[in-house]
């Protein structure tokens, strides 16, 4: 693989030595090194066998360096050495840990190049991978071949397929019959299949028919796993049937079945939306007394039910808990609590929770950034009453990191700054709103031009122009008679001023008008 020799090896090498070296080395580059070294001391000496390659190519693909993994097994068989199924399997179950079904289905074509013939267990693995994956229809004609080739149904390769069919609602009936079938074909089904079927039903919403399943697989001595259990718990509280979900978790306790993290989960969710967090809260602490975790998803569950029912302080709280923990919230949760703040007009406590996603270096997704923008523009209008100077920062601070204003914080922005007397600041404003493709509204423009107006300077300047107009205006009715231009000028400025002026300028011109004209 290219790299250099750096270990000084013994004249007689042998393949337990170069296993062991690899096996005792965690970095995967040392690894490659060691590996490379073992036939690059001697010319004629050490040649890797398959023992030496297949763990080579297993802490390749551990490592996610695929290439170098397909290239040994390249080399293997330019070398002439023996590749087994083994080494396919390692290959096939790591595209599938990275989400890669498309190259472990590529790879398994390749296996007859290789002169390894797939077994039913390549053909399951790749099989489960797909399911795994989503790749349904490919799966399924994967699935048709297998059986074209001649390898039989078994009770794993027909879990696997009854899982695919649960997938969707318009393939559940096939699933049932397939389950259904499977005694006829030698393959009775065990607790995998009765916890795949029960966790499609209650995804589907079919809690009756998940609820007949369990009592049968209990009748028919397959025990339920913590699996099942946690599938009918989640249908049973997404169903609002929160007794029978207590119930069920009650009778795990007296079977030995120990709840896990996403059991205690379904039925904090199931209690938050019903209202209950104060509930959950204690199930939480339950949880951690019998030593379980609580994840980002139980977080979340509670953080959700405490600002909906507008404990705040409690949902702090389980985010300050869940920060000592190492978890790190995400955009959504804080702008969860920001708008319950928000919801209860404590603007700044919400600014605070804002830095603190700044400094944090949290950053919305696709999905909450309309949420994001939304509570921005809340918290500045918020704090234009109490705290301005704060609001004018957040408000710079939201341009700087290109979070879009509306029309609300901008006419909040304008007329305090209007009110305080900062008339250019105000102005300022006005400019980067239009620029914005936001319109100003008459009480927006009212207060800007108001507030110029009232400028001595200004005053004086308008004042002068307004004598002048109008005195040319009066000129130009008598010389042109009733109806001449000037006359037409003076109605304009008198009927229409208090369309384009504030009122108070609108009304001294009026007055202004009517004394001139007569």
């Amino acid at each position: 693989m290219g790299s250099k020799t750096m270990i000084k090896w013994s004249k007689q090498i042998t393949s337990a030595q170069v296993v062991q070296l690899i096996k005792a080395e965690r970095d995967i580059q040392k690894t490659i090194v060691i590996f490379d070294s073992a036939t690059a001391e001697y010319a004629n000496g050490f040649r890797h066998d398959h023992q030496t390659f297949s763990l080579m190519i297993s802490r390749l693909v551990s490592a996610n360096h695929f290439r170098s993994a397909e290239e040994l097994l390249c080399r293997m068989k330019e070398e002439k050495c023996n590749i087994t199924e083994d080494i396919f399997l390692s290959i096939f179950r790591a595209y599938g840990r990275v989400h890669k079904p498309l190259d472990a289905l590529r790879v398994f074509h390749k296996m007859k190049d290789y002169q390894c013939d797939p077994s039913q267990k390549s053909y399951i693995t790749v099989f489960a991978i797909l399911v795994g994956e989503n790749q349904l229809n490919l799966a399924l004609r994967f699935y048709r071949n297998m059986r074209e080739m001649g390898i039989p149904p078994s009770v794993t390769s027909l879990n696997v397929l009854i899982k695919a069919l649960c997938k969707n609602r318009g393939t559940m009936d096939a699933a049932l019959w397939i389950f259904r079938e499977m005694p006829n074909r030698g393959c009775p089904p065990d607790s995998y299949t009765y916890g795949t079927l029960i966790n499609g039903l209650c995804r589907l919403g079919n809690i009756g028919e998940a609820k007949e399943l369990f009592k049968e697989m209990e009748a028919k001595a397959c025990s339920p796993t913590v699996v099942t259990y946690t599938s009918l718990i989640r249908g049973l509280c997404q169903s609002k049937d929160l007794d029978s979900a207590i119930n069920l978790l009650e009778e795990m306790a007296s079977k030995g079945i120990e709840p896990n993290v996403f059991t205690y989960s379904s039925i904090m969710d199931g209690l938050c939306k019903g209202g209950c967090s104060s509930q959950a809260l204690e199930l939480l602490d339950m949880m951690v007394s019998r030593r379980h975790l609580p994840n980002m998803i139980t977080y979340s569950t509670l953080i959700h039910g405490l600002c909906k029912e507008g404990k705040l302080q409690e949902a702090v709280e389980i985010l300050d808990r869940m920060k000592l923990q190492g978890l790190r919230p995400d955009a959504g949760l804080y702008g969860k609590i920001i708008s319950g703040f928000c919801d209860i007009c404590k603007f700044h406590e919400a600014a605070n929770f804002l830095d603190e996603m700044v400094l944090g270096g949290i950053s919305p997704n696709r999905l909450t950034w309309s949420l994001h923008v939304r509570i921005h523009n809340i918290v500045v209008q918020g704090l234009c009453t109490e705290h301005p100077n704060r609001a004018f920062q957040l408000y710079l601070s939201m341009r700087t990191r290109g979070i879009s204003i509306d029309a609300k914080t901008f006419d909040s922005l304008v007329n305090y700054f209007c009110k305080k007397g900062d008339q250019h600041k105000a102005a300022h404003l006005v400019d980067e709103m239009v620029l914005d493709g936001c319109i100003p509204d008459e009480v927006t423009w009212n207060a800007v031009v108001s507030g110029f107006w009232d400028r001595r300077k200004v005053r004086e300047a308008a004042e002068l122009v307004q004598v002048e107009l109008i005195d040319n205006a009066r000129e130009s009715s008598v010389e042109h008679g009733k109806m001449g231009p000037g006359k037409q000028i003076l109605q304009v400025l008198e009927t229409d001023a208090s369309l384009y002026l504030p009122p108070r300028m609108a009304l001294e011109i009026q007055q202004d008008i009517h004394v001139r004209a007569q």
